[in-house]
């Protein structure tokens, strides 16, 4: 049902900037003005950027977005659950579907927005993956980008000034620019199921969470061959905190 390409394409955006950045974002941008043409709308203003912006400073905006002084994170786990104890628990059992699928995370969690883009075209159970991308992977991204809402921007850049005397990144005229690259994501995601599917998880009442708590690392493997087996179990185990 899905095309998974475009998730894997999303993965180095996120990432740190390395010397192939602009051709990454070149190539994306080319993928998404083929196949999902809204998405590549929201996506051009970030392809415009990095086209005319010196790479040290696209590191600069980089990192005070997702690290120093950051606008949001990009450890999913903690954007849905912040420091409750279910962001542990959802922290293992990603760990735990990561090591299935063979995944390298490198240095970051396994739970890190590149790694689970990385993820989603190693898994074979498509329960499972509609599940992540529709009930984890899109809030996670409704909630980062109401962090770039300018009325929490002026907010963080007062308390930024009155504090540390610093000035974040915003001076561009529309505001940080991975807001771009974070709204063509959700684009995407929003794109690949229909609406009734999308209606079908909002419907779950809050608190539930599926195969990403309570079970997970026993019940869903992912990327096992047997997968008819994996989808009893990935029905069978939603449960709520």
């Amino acid at each position: 049902m899905n095309n998974i390409q475009p998730y894997s394409l999303f993965a180095p955006i996120f990432a740190y900037p390395t010397e192939a950045y602009k051709t990454e974002v070149d190539n994306l941008q080319a993928f998404l003005n083929e196949h999902y043409p809204l998405a590549a709308k929201c996506f051009q203003p970030f392809s415009n950027y990095v086209a005319s912006t010196p790479s040290e400073q696209i590191e600069e905006v980089y990192t005070k977005t997702f690290h120093i002084q950051a606008v949001c994170y990009l450890d999913l786990g903690y954007v849905i659950f912040g420091e409750d104890y279910k962001r542990g628990e959802f922290l293992v059992n990603m760990k735990h579907e990561q090591d299935l699928a063979e995944n390298d995370c490198g240095n970051d969690l396994a739970d890190n927005l590149v790694n689970v883009l990385t993820l989603l075209p190693k898994l074979k159970d498509q329960e499972f993956k509609e599940e992540l991308i529709v009930r984890i992977l899109i809030p996670a991204l409704e909630k980062m980008l109401a962090e770039f809402k300018s009325s929490k921007m002026d907010l963080r850049e007062k308390v930024l000034k009155k504090v540390q005397k610093v000035v974040i990144q915003q001076g561009l005229p529309f505001g940080n620019i991975f807001q771009s690259a974070l709204s063509a994501l959700l684009e995407v995601c929003k794109t690949a199921y229909s609406s009734t599917t999308l209606k079908a998880y909002t419907q779950v009442p809050e608190g539930y969470y599926g195969n990403f708590l309570s079970g997970c690392g026993i019940s869903c493997s992912t990327s096992s061959s047997d997968t008819s087996t994996t989808n009893t179990n990935t029905t069978s185990t939603i449960k709520t905190l």
